[in-house]
């Protein structure tokens, strides 16, 4: 600033206004260059502080979803063992055989079990709630959030369907039947009907259900992982 100075006294003694208004006009035009490059060093600081930000959130959705996602292929497990339990009791009823009573009672038994989606949290929700969402800006990664927290709230429906379905049927028809500690029959002539096959039939398609959206639910997962994985490497 103190030699931009001396050269406009220099300019001003010397009485050349022409060259004194180009001078002043090209240091009004640096001092302009210098404010858009500061405005410029600022807003790409700014954005590369967000971008960070965004990564953080990324890498943390896709530790998150990978929790859920090995969750949820336990319960389709197990959904699948309950489901081909209680077909081999349907099985054992319609041919009315009694020589495997034993192996009857225990599939009864776990009438009482099924697979429940304990989920880590509600990552949508609280993202849509605290503005957050609008670090991300991937599409593709926002909208397969949403879709996943939809099949969550449809997982969770299905267990309130398949738990209310257990309290209101099973219970009360293996009470009368059924020993709990030993799993022992007691009334053989209360299963072998077809009113216990129904119920059999009943519980297999809440569990068929149940399995169709645990599988949409991973598919959504992987599809979301993939579209992170493209945004870190990308970065």
């Amino acid at each position: 600033m103190k030699l931009f100075r001396k050269i406009r006294q220099k300019l001003i003694k010397e009485g050349n206004l022409k060259r004194y208004f180009l001078y002043a006009l090209g240091e009004i035009l640096l001092v302009m260059i210098g404010i858009t490059l500061a405005f410029q060093l600022d807003n790409w600081n700014d954005d590369r502080i967000k971008r960070s930000a965004e990564l953080n959130y990324y890498e943390n959705i896709s530790s998150q979803i990978s929790v859920d996602k090995q969750k949820i292929s336990d319960l389709i497990a197990l959904n699948k063992w309950h489901g081909d339990q209680f077909k081999f009791a349907i099985e054992l009823v319609e041919r009315n055989d009694t020589t495997q009573m034993d192996t009857l009672g225990l599939i009864i038994r776990n009438l009482t079990q099924y697979s429940d989606f304990d989920r880590q949290g509600n990552i949508y929700e609280t993202m849509v709630n605290s503005g957050e969402i609008k670090l991300l800006k991937n599409n593709e990664i926002v909208d397969g959030l949403r879709v996943l927290e939809e099949k969550y709230i449809y997982i969770n429906r299905m267990e309130n369907i398949h738990y209310d379905a257990m309290m209101t049927y099973v219970v009360p028809a293996i009470n009368p039947v059924l020993k709990m500690t030993d799993a022992s029959i007691k009334e053989p002539e209360m299963i072998f009907n077809h009113e216990f096959q129904n119920l059999l039939v009943a519980l297999i398609g809440i569990i068929t259900e149940k399995e169709k959206v645990y599988k949409e639910a991973i598919r959504e997962i992987d599809l979301i992982t993939d579209s992170i994985g493209v945004e870190l490497n990308y970065y």
